[in-house]
C-alpha cells in the first residue's frame, strides 16, 4: 500500500496586511428617518450609530471588495501572483454561481488562485480567517486573501423600524501568510441553529419570484433575542477564545467585536472585566453593521488612526445570522 506523502506547510499563519473599503456615499440617520417613525437621539441610544454608508451602482460587491484587497495586499508587501487563495464571505451576492471570489481572484491578478464564497453571516470573516490558517499550516497556499463583504443596503427593509438603522456596505480584506510563531490563535466556533428564525431573510427568493409576495426580501431581527444572546453567550465564547490562546484580559491590546451595536460591545467589554487600557473597536458608529466586513474594516480603521499598532494582541469575535459565531486572539499586522 502506498504512503501518501505528508504536506509541508508553515508551521503558522499570521495577518501580514489588512484593507478596507467604505462607500463614498454617507448616510446619516436624518435619512433613515425618512422612512420610519423615530428620532436620532432614539438610534444612537439603541446602537450607537450615527452615520453609515450605502453603495452606488459602480460599488458592486466585487468592485469593493478589489479595492480592499488591493489595499491588503500591498499593506503586507506581496504581488497578487503570489496569492494561492481568495475566501469571500458574503451574504449579499446576488449571483448564486459562479462564486464572486473567482471574479475577484482573476480582476486581482492572481496566478489561478483558488477561490470560494462562504456564507456565515457577521461570523464570516472568523470562518474564513481558520479556513486560510488551515491552508497555510497544511500547505496548499502561501498566502490567503479573506474577504468580508456586503451590500445590506439592498436587503434593507427600510420600513422596518427596527432593523432600518442597522444596516452599511462596504468590504474589509486581510493577507494571511506563514509565520514563524503562533499570531492566530485556536478558534473557538460554532452555531446554535434552533435559533435560525432571531436573524432571518424574510422570505425565500421563490417566494418573490413567484410573486407569491410583493415586497423584495430583506433581512429581519428579533432585537432582543439577538441582544440578550449576543451579551450574555458572545461573553462566554469570548472568554474561551483567550483561554484557548492561553492568554488573560488582562494580556489583551485590541478588542475588536463585530460591529452590531455599541450597546452590545459595552456590554461585552463589563462581562469581559476588560482592562481599560484596552482599546475597543468602535467603527459601528461611522460606518453601522456590515456583517462580514465589520471586523477587517474596524481593524484597519484602528490602525489607520494609530488606536492600534502593529504586533498588538487582540481578540476578535463575530456573531450573526444562523446562529454562528466565531472567536479568536490575533497579533495584529
Amino acid at each position: 500500500m502506498a504512503k501518501i506523502k505528508p504536506s509541508k506547510g508553515a508551521p503558522y499563519a499570521r495577518i501580514l496586511g489588512v484593507g478596507g473599503y467604505r462607500p463614498t456615499r454617507v448616510v446619516p440617520n436624518e435619512v433613515i428617518l425618512e422612512t420610519i417613525d423615530s428620532s436620532d437621539e432614539w438610534i444612537r441610544s439603541r446602537s450607537g450609530i450615527q452615520t453609515r454608508h450605502w453603495a452606488n451602482d459602480e460599488e458592486t460587491v466585487a468592485a469593493m471588495s478589489i479595492e480592499a484587497s488591493g489595499k491588503a495586499i500591498a499593506d503586507a508587501g506581496i504581488s497578487a501572483e503570489q496569492i494561492g487563495g481568495v475566501i469571500v464571505s458574503t451574504v449579499s451576492h446576488f449571483k448564486q454561481t459562479p462564486a464572486v471570489a473567482t471574479e475577484i481572484a482573476d480582476k486581482l491578478g492572481t496566478a489561478k488562485a483558488a477561490a470560494f464564497d462562504i456564507s456565515a453571516g457577521c461570523a464570516g470573516f472568523g470562518y474564513g480567517l481558520t479556513l486560510a490558517k488551515g491552508m497555510i499550516v497544511e500547505g496548499s497556499a502561501e498566502y490567503v486573501l479573506v474577504i468580508g463583504v456586503e451590500r445590506l443596503s439592498d436587503l434593507t427593509d427600510l420600513e422596518d423600524r427596527a432593523t432600518a438603522f442597522l444596516f452599511g456596505d462596504g468590504a474589509g480584506a486581510v493577507v494571511v501568510g506563514p509565520a514563524q510563531e503562533p499570531a492566530i490563535g485556536p478558534t473557538v466556533w460554532g452555531s446554535e441553529g434552533d435559533k435560525s428564525e432571531t436573524i432571518k431573510q424574510t422570505v425565500p427568493w421563490t417566494d418573490y419570484r413567484s410573486g407569491e409576495v410583493a415586497k423584495f426580501p430583506a433581512i429581519t431581527q428579533e432585537g432582543q433575542a439577538v441582544f440578550r444572546w449576543a451579551v450574555f453567550e458572545m461573553a462566554k465564547v469570548a472568554k474561551e477564545a483567550l483561554d484557548a490562546a492561553g492568554i488573560t484580559a488582562d494580556d489583551l491590546d485590541v478588542f475588536i467585536p463585530h460591529q452590531a451595536n455599541e450597546r452590545i460591545i459595552d456590554s461585552m467589554v463589563k462581562t469581559l472585566k476588560l482592562p481599560e487600557s484596552v482599546t475597543v473597536a468602535r467603527d459601528v458608529r461611522t460606518t453601522g453593521n456590515t456583517s462580514a466586513a465589520s471586523i477587517p474594516l474596524a481593524m484597519e480603521r484602528l490602525l489607520a488612526t494609530g488606536e492600534a499598532k502593529s504586533g498588538d494582541t487582540a481578540l476578535v469575535i463575530g456573531f450573526g445570522a444562523g446562529l454562528v459565531y466565531a472567536a479568536t486572539v490575533v497579533t495584529l499586522p
